[in-house]
């Protein structure tokens, strides 16, 4: 009734992160700077952070457009509570890597033959995970082990892990140093302020 009222042409007030509502508030404009810059310049692991409902994944869904339309090859992960045969069999169907195996190593064998053909080609990938505070540490540490997939001078995939404040938290923990050491950008949403409400 109130989009007629209004005249909208779409609902504005869904509970889906549609990128096309995303607001530039200047805690959201900053974070996706930091996303893209922190992609093109192949930095490894990426941590982008905030509290529940301050627009994390509608910025995901907008960095994915952003990444759609420079030609990256991207898995987006957006349900964590996943055994770790699991998880890869999700990455490699999202990024299109056919693998009849289910065997870990014969999986990590074609994604790195893979991600070598995209290197080689001058091509891009990026794993995103989303809703990463519900991972466990062992999903964590395999996920920190496929950035050992590189050549001698670079990466070969890219990782973005998106959470609430809690993922910072548990990557605090001693069995999890590794992976806090190979964060190389973070990036934060915040609520909106008076103003730009």
């Amino acid at each position: 009734m109130y989009t007629e009222f209004f005249n909208f042409k779409t609902k504005p007030f869904e509970l889906v992160p549609n990128p096309q509502f995303l607001y530039p508030s200047d805690s959201h404009r900053k974070a996706l700077n930091h996303l893209e810059y922190g992609l093109k310049s192949r930095a490894g692991f990426i941590l982008l952070t905030g509290e529940v409902g301050t627009g994390k994944t509608t910025l995901v869904n907008r960095l994915l457009e952003w990444l759609q339309k420079e030609r990256v090859s991207t898995a987006f992960v957006f349900n964590p509570r996943l055994s770790v045969s699991q998880f890869f069999d999700f990455m490699m169907a999202d990024f299109g890597i056919p693998c009849e195996s289910r065997q870990k190593s014969q999986v990590l064998l074609k994604l790195n033959q893979w991600l070598l053909d995209r290197y080689q080609a001058g091509e891009r990938a990026v794993l995103i995970v989303d809703e990463a505070q519900n991972l466990s540490p062992q999903m964590l540490e395999e996920i920190r082990l496929l950035t050992n997939l590189e050549t001698s001078t670079e990466k070969l995939l890219q990782i973005v892990l998106s959470g609430q404040p809690e993922l910072e938290h548990k990557l605090n923990q001693p069995q999890l140093r590794q992976l806090r050491q190979r964060i190389t950008l973070r990036a934060k949403t915040r609520p909106l302020t008076h103003e730009e409400t």
